[in-house]
């Protein structure tokens, strides 16, 4: 029994912001400065009230579309976020209201940036197993919320979006191969340390990171984790259609194909237009490629990703 990726679908808010719109609102910074460091050049911002399940529902519906599948044939759904809309119930069941399922397995995956990739590898595990046989998996995020927007280090950085995909049982193979890590002696140079307490916030409530170590690391386990999914599925990295990483910095993606010996133009980037949109990335540069038609049946497609905890991870499949 395989898990395929039937179905795809993406969205993003509003209209794209550029780093010019940036710095026109007093943020002290430039086009020239961002591009050159991270080769963002747009992102987009949710609007008020705006929140990441409503977000995950327009990709949801796209992604079942696609598959031609409705909601209430899905038993099982996964939203990877770290801004959901409440501490509690999850984005994953404010999702299966809002799409009108009842009784599938819900539930909430918390891995920053590489959050899709493990909620893709868990549902590939309940899928293989043979307890679920259609699983929606989403990456949602608002990471605007969570921004102190006088740090301009980390503020033109991320965007919020979302992506998803349907998943089913099948005999031919889909997803192949998958691998998950993470190092919690890292916490501190990826954060968001704050808390509610007796109704107050206590802590700090923005995202905190340090960009060289985050880099350093990044580089370091992105490359190794691609390798260890290619030899567990018995293929050489070489031998990929289609390399979809993390889009948080070109720099890092184009260190990490550069180890991977992989022609520039088997990379899907989309970070450009996008922003880091953290949990969504992954499934948004997905989308974008599945729709149109770089991305093609039969193809071998590794998906990657890294973030805070210090997590990260692969999965390969074959679209």
């Amino acid at each position: 029994m395989f898990a395929r990726i039937t179905g795809t679908g993406g969205y993003l808010p509003g209209l794209p912001v550029s780093n010019d719109a940036l710095a026109a609102r007093g943020i002290d910074t430039s086009d020239a400065w961002i591009v050159e460091r991270t080769g963002i050049r747009f992102r987009h911002l949710a609007g008020e009230g705006e929140t990441a399940s409503q977000m995950a529902a327009i990709a949801a519906r796209l992604a079942l579309e696609m598959a031609g599948r409705t909601a209430t044939e899905l038993d099982l759904i996964i939203v990877a976020t770290s801004t959901p809309d409440y501490i509690f119930p999850s984005a994953a069941c404010m999702l299966q209201g809002a799409l009108g399922n009842k009784g599938a397995t819900a539930f909430d995956v918390q891995a920053v940036c590489s959050g899709f990739v493990h909620a893709l590898a868990v549902a590939d595990k309940f899928i293989r197993s043979g307890s679920h046989k259609k699983a929606l998996v989403v990456g949602a995020e608002v990471f605007s919320r969570i921004l102190d927007w006088r740090e301009r280090s980390t503020c033109v950085l991320f965007g919020d979006g979302a992506g998803a995909v349907v998943l089913e049982a099948d005999d031919a193979p889909g997803i192949i191969a998958s691998a998950l890590h993470a190092d919690g002696s890292l916490t501190g140079i990826l954060s968001e340390p704050g808390q509610i307490r007796d109704g107050k916030v206590w802590g700090d409530p923005f995202l905190r990171m340090e960009g060289q170590a985050v880099f350093k690391a990044a580089v370091r386990v992105l490359a190794s984790v691609a390798e260890e999914c290619c030899q567990a599925a018995g293929i050489r990295s070489g031998d990929l259609d289609w390399l979809v990483p993390h889009q948080a910095n070109i720099r890092i993606i184009e260190s990490t194909r550069r180890k991977m010996n992989l022609a520039p133009e088997k990379v899907v980037i989309t970070v450009e237009r996008h922003g880091n949109t953290s949990a969504a990335s992954v499934p948004l540069a997905l989308d974008e490629a599945v729709r149109d038609g770089r991305i093609r049946r039969g193809q071998r497609v590794l998906l990657e990703g890294v973030g805070g905890g210090f997590t990260w991870g692969a999965v390969l499949f074959a679209f």
